[in-house]
């Protein structure tokens, strides 16, 4: 049976009047799985959403590493919801328009709050069926949770929620080099900080994601989607290389002035590549050369390195002031940063750059916050959401320095004129039916007032 028949039948089995309006992941159990339940956590004290899906990219390598089936329970729940489609309306905050609450191959924002698991997504400040990073972000998490734990039931049932999801993003390639676009809004985690065209951080969790959905349909036996999305992986990469400007990747192409800012997050993609065992998003020698360029600036730049990593650092050693979340610091991915630099072989320059978050948020001589570190405080010191999600991402250290096993096959390397046959011809046909399947409806070309005078405030000043 062909990959595109087998996703129907999974489809049609999961829309059923129990489970398809709902996210119960234990659904997806086989016949002799444990079903240990579900759970739920906060994004933080000030922020009231249950399983923030974007936060708990980096956060969950606590579950993992601690309470693996845990960590799995949230994984299904995810997949189940990347098959939900719910048209009731919900008001976005951001420009007052209308919006379904949750369509078919996005992944939400969070399992909700009023009735989680039946009423997702309840952020509602930006449409996050438009975010650049959720999707990428599934699949790179469920990629590496099935190669952690070898669970095989897991990684065959949620493998038909991959596959929609790359597909579902396939509609911001708006040119077709096979690398999605940010739209002009902060259509990620940074939802404060605007990004325009290919970036270094969606960017970058788009390569990784495609390789590993490619690793996973090996992994499950689907040799032709693996084929496949292997060759739209390193067609993805070839893209992203061009962020590339001799010493870091740039946040995006816009041609904007925070266009050349240095992204403390910049390789995201690369951290999650490396952790789960697959080949390098980019160039090995540039991946390290920017990370040292992020300890350089991002962090060393502000305060001597004793407060962590700066988001976005301009080429003139000074922090990007263009957004809130431009000038801010995140504990959660500080930490992350170490992680990535502790795989890369950079221990020493990790740890210190760990330090800073230590010292301000632990420290006699820091601010204090103790077991309330929050997601993280500006340049000045101002602090913003007390008892936060992401700061769990120091685990991600642990995971980078005691290097788990994996149960991951080797991949052979697959030819670059993959292209140019009668298989990926065919598959591609599917992968773009099911695409087109999963195409937001075009937006109205009317834009609110404010959306419209955010856009020339940043043509005027080159924001």
């Amino acid at each position: 049976m062909g990959l595109l028949s087998r996703m129907k039948s999974t489809v049609n089995q999961l829309q059923t009047p129990v489970t398809s309006n709902c996210a119960f992941g234990t659904y997806l159990l086989q016949d002799g799985e444990e079903n240990i339940g579900q759970f739920l956590y906060l994004e933080g004290i000030e922020y009231h959403m249950f399983n923030t899906y974007d936060v708990h990219f980096y956060a969950s390598y606590a579950l993992l590493m601690l309470f693996p089936k845990l960590e799995l329970s949230i994984q299904r729940d995810c997949a189940m919801a990347v098959m939900m489609h719910d048209p009731s309306k919900m008001k976005i905050m951001s420009d007052g328009t209308w919006v379904s609450r949750k369509v078919l191959g996005a992944v939400p924002h969070d399992i909700g709050l009023n009735d989680p698991w039946f009423e997702v997504n309840a952020y509602n400040f930006f449409n996050t069926d438009r975010w650049k990073d959720l999707n990428s972000k599934f699949v790179l998490q469920v990629y590496r949770d099935f190669v952690a734990t070898g669970d095989k039931f897991f990684g065959k049932a949620v493998w038909p929620s991959v596959y929609i999801a790359i597909a579902y993003m396939d509609q911001f390639d708006k040119d077709g080099d096979g690398m999605i676009e940010n739209e002009g809004f902060p259509d990620q985690t940074y939802d404060a900080w605007t990004v325009s065209g290919v970036s270094t951080y969606s960017g970058g969790l788009w390569v990784a994601a495609v390789q590993a959905a490619s690793a996973m349909a090996h992994e499950v036996g689907d040799a032709a989607a693996a084929d496949y999305l292997w060759a739209k992986f390193q067609k993805a990469k070839s893209v992203y290389e061009k962020l590339w400007n001799g010493s870091y990747f740039n946040y995006d192409n816009s041609g904007r002035r925070s266009s050349s800012s240095i992204h403390a997050d910049q390789l995201a993609g690369q951290w999650y590549a490396r952790a789960s065992g697959l080949s390098p998003i980019a160039d090995e020698e540039k991946i390290r050369t920017a990370l040292k360029k992020i300890y350089d600036f991002n962090v060393l730049k502000h305060k001597g390195g004793m407060c962590g990593a700066v988001n976005g650092m301009l080429p003139s050693g000074k922090p990007d002031m263009s957004a809130l979340q431009s000038r801010e610091i995140w504990t959660g991915v500080t930490y992350s940063l170490a992680a990535n630099m502790i795989q890369e072989g950079l221990v020493d320059i990790a740890f210190q750059t760990a330090s800073g978050i230590h010292s301000t948020a632990w420290s006699d001589k820091g601010l204090g916050f103790g077991f309330q570190t929050p997601e993280g405080w500006n340049t000045y010191a101002h602090y913003r959401s007390l008892c936060y999600m992401r700061p769990l991402a120091i685990w991600a250290m642990q995971w980078a320095l005691s290097k788990p096993k994996l149960h991951n096959q080797e991949m052979k390397q697959m030819s670059s004129s993959l292209s140019e046959n009668s298989s990926y011809v065919k598959q591609d046909a599917g992968f773009q039916e099911v695409a087109r399947l999963l195409k937001l409806p075009k937006q109205q070309a009317s834009t609110s007032y404010i959306q419209s005078l955010h856009q020339f405030l940043c043509n005027k000043f080159s924001i």
